[in-house]
C-alpha cells in the first residue's frame, strides 16, 4: 500500500494513556461517522509476557476519499493516537476484532462497549455485516413459532427485535414467498419442517 491511497474507510489505534479524555467530544466535533473498539485493556503479549497498552481500534467513514497522511495526521493531531492508519479491508472482520468474537483464545469484549457517532447507524451496520445470518435466524423463528403468515412475522419481528422487522423489510419479497411456499406444504400435509 502507497502512504497515498486514497479510501473512504480507514482504521486507527488510540491508547488510553495519551487520548484526551475528552476524545468522544473530538470525534464527534470532525463530523465524520466513526466507531470505537471497547477499551482493549486485557489484551496479553505473549512474547513480552505483559499486558498491552491499553488502547482502542476505530475507523472513519468518510463521505469522499481521503489519503493516509489526512487520515494519519487526523489521528495524530486531534487524538495523539499513532499514525500508521489502514484502509478498512472487511468491515466485519474488523467488527469481529472489536470484540475478538472470532478469536476465542484473546481476551473477549463486550458488544455494547462499542462506541458510535456522528451518525454511524450500528443498527444497520450489523444488518448489512450479518444479512446471511439473520435471514438464517428469522427461518429459524418462523419455524419455532410455527409463522405462516407475512404479517405474523411482521407482529413479532416488531414486539420482539426491531433488527429483524427491518431485515424482513429489505427482503420482503423472499420472506413472503417462504412464507407461501410453507403455508402450501401444510396444507398439503408435507410439511417439511417436521
Amino acid at each position: 500500500m502507497t502512504k497515498e491511497q486514497r479510501s473512504t474507510k480507514w482504521t486507527f489505534l488510540i491508547y488510553k494513556e495519551s487520548a484526551p479524555e475528552n476524545y468522544l467530544e473530538i470525534l464527534d466535533g470532525l463530523h465524520v461517522p466513526y466507531i470505537l473498539s471497547p477499551w482493549h485493556d486485557k489484551d496479553y503479549d505473549n512474547k513480552k509476557q505483559e499486558f498491552k497498552k491499553a488502547h482502542k481500534h476505530g475507523a472513519f467513514y468518510f463521505d469522499s476519499l481521503k489519503s493516509y497522511s489526512q487520515v494519519s495526521n487526523l489521528i495524530s493531531d486531534k487524538l495523539n493516537g499513532p499514525t500508521h492508519v489502514e484502509v478498512v479491508v472487511s468491515p466485519k472482520g474488523m467488527y469481529d476484532y472489536f470484540t475478538h468474537a472470532e478469536n476465542k483464545d484473546k481476551t473477549q469484549y463486550n458488544v455494547s462497549d462499542i462506541e458510535t457517532g456522528c451518525g454511524f447507524e450500528l443498527d444497520k451496520f450489523m444488518l448489512e455485516q450479518n444479512s446471511a445470518e439473520l435471514i438464517g435466524t428469522v427461518i429459524d423463528v418462523i419455524k419455532e413459532q410455527d409463522i405462516t403468515e407475512f404479517e405474523s412475522l411482521v407482529s413479532y419481528a416488531r414486539n420482539e427485535d426491531s433488527m429483524l422487522l427491518t431485515l424482513i423489510f429489505r427482503h420482503t419479497y423472499f420472506f413472503a414467498k417462504y412464507l407461501d411456499s410453507r403455508r402450501y406444504t401444510k396444507e398439503k400435509g408435507t410439511d417439511e419442517d417436521e
